[in-house]
């Protein structure tokens, strides 16, 4: 990102004129505004989120989240991870609850110190693991923990400005309100959760790539029948990269368990991703490409980059479906956040009404599908070409967000 230009002196003087420094300024002032709208966080949650606790709740329901993370640790209580990077891949265990009341697309802080079950989203056991083979033995433990033909990962990797409490407790709200037997595995990147850090996090991003990989490969690895990866927003750019890496590497994961890979609100330059897709060939599976024009975090992102559009505010559905892409548009579904950018994970509670559309060979936003009322909004293109891989419900799932059944497996690639 460009945030400082050169001021052009005016002719015959050796510094800026007036005007050309009112410009400047102008130029400035906008790019503060800008980055500091396109975080659309207004109440986040303090240093003391993930404090562990021992207290239980009727009604609380129990997840197990895995962590692999370019993130420093920190040994304060309730922290785990910083913003900092590591010089090496971290992992770790999360054992955690969602409330009761849990509210879908919500996430329900604890309001402060040590939350409450009853009420809050809390930590109950944080414990860091040393090595990928204690990672893997525990992605392992939790696949067997699953029924024959529910062995699974769901990988997901978080956007900008985002701390690490946030993207756990996002996770947890998805795998909650879906109800997908997946395995959650959280992949997190080191974002300072600072508007003005916008460069250091994209930078932190790619950094980010070559661990990805490596996460990437050992979900392969772990036995799972299959793998699905979602990101969001800027962690779209760290995670299409990782993916070009694999395909380009000579070295591909088993194409049979490749689940569906989900990029939601993708802050990408619609341009970079065309030429990532050329290089990857067209899917076997298709890319499900969340979009909503009116994002307004990516419009703001657009502003930045030069006014260049980002990928999750794309409108030309067709040139994406064409380029091998099935794209759920969101953008009549009314959002939880003033800026209209997470509207992604509102999509785990729709699952079982998705899933029904599809089954009844109905797309989403035409008359009969309309008239079941259970869609709210959401509307899907290219799903012919999911239709024509079995089960149906795969198009469903990918949408939702869940894992699906594998596809027959395409040639090697």
């Amino acid at each position: 990102m460009r945030i400082f230009e050169r001021v052009r002196p005016v002719s015959g003087m050796g510094r800026p004129g007036v005007a050309g420094m009112r410009r400047t300024g102008m130029r400035l002032a906008a790019t503060a505004l800008c980055l500091t709208l396109l975080a659309g966080c207004s109440d986040r949650p303090g240093p003391e989120a993930l404090t562990p606790t021992t207290a239980k709740a009727p009604g609380a329901r129990e997840h197990v989240i895995l962590v692999a993370s370019t993130r420093e640790r920190d040994p304060r209580p309730g922290v785990i991870f910083n913003g900092e990077r590591s010089t090496a891949l971290n992992f770790a265990k999360v054992d955690l609850s969602v409330p009761p009341a849990h509210k879908p697309g919500e996430i329900e802080w604890p309001k402060k110190g040590t939350g409450d079950p009853a009420t809050d989203m809390v930590v109950h056991e944080a414990i860091y693991r040393d090595t990928q083979q204690d990672f893997l033995r525990d992605m392992k433990s939790e696949l067997a923990r699953r029924p024959a033909g529910q062995k699974k990962v769901f990988i997901f990797v978080h956007g900008y400005n985002t701390q690490f409490s946030e993207a756990l407790y996002r996770l947890a709200q998805m795998a909650h309100d879906a109800d997908a037997p997946a395995v959650p595995v959280l992949f997190t990147w080191a974002s300072r959760a600072t508007t003005e850090a916008y460069v250091y996090d994209n930078n932190s991003a790619t950094a980010a790539r070559d661990n990805l990989e490596d996460t990437i490969r050992l979900a392969f690895g772990s036995g799972a029948d299959e793998v699905s990866i979602m990101a969001h927003s800027m962690g779209n750019w760290v995670t299409v990269e990782a993916l070009r890496q694999i395909r380009i590497s000579g070295k591909p994961v088993p194409q049979n368990k490749v689940g569906n890979i989900i990029l939601a609100a993708p802050d990408i330059d619609v341009d970079v991703f065309k030429s990532q897709l050329k290089r990857f060939g067209k899917p076997a599976k298709p890319f499900v490409v969340i979009v909503s024009r009116d994002d307004k975090a990516l419009g703001f992102s657009e502003f930045i980059a030069g006014k260049k559009q980002r990928l999750g505010e794309y409108s030309n559905d067709a040139e994406l479906v064409d380029l091998g892409a099935v794209v759920v548009d969101m953008t009549d579904v009314k959002a939880l956040d003033s800026f209209n950018h997470g509207k992604f994970a509102q999509l785990a509670e729709m699952a079982p009404q998705l899933r029904g559309s599809v089954l009844r060979g109905e797309t989403p936003g035409d008359a009969s599908a309309s008239s079941h009322g259970a869609l709210q909004g959401v509307r899907i293109s290219g799903l012919d070409r999911l239709r024509q891989q079995p089960p149906t419900q795969q198009a469903a799932a990918a949408v939702a967000g869940e894992p699906s059944t594998p596809a027959p497996a395409p040639a090697a690639q």
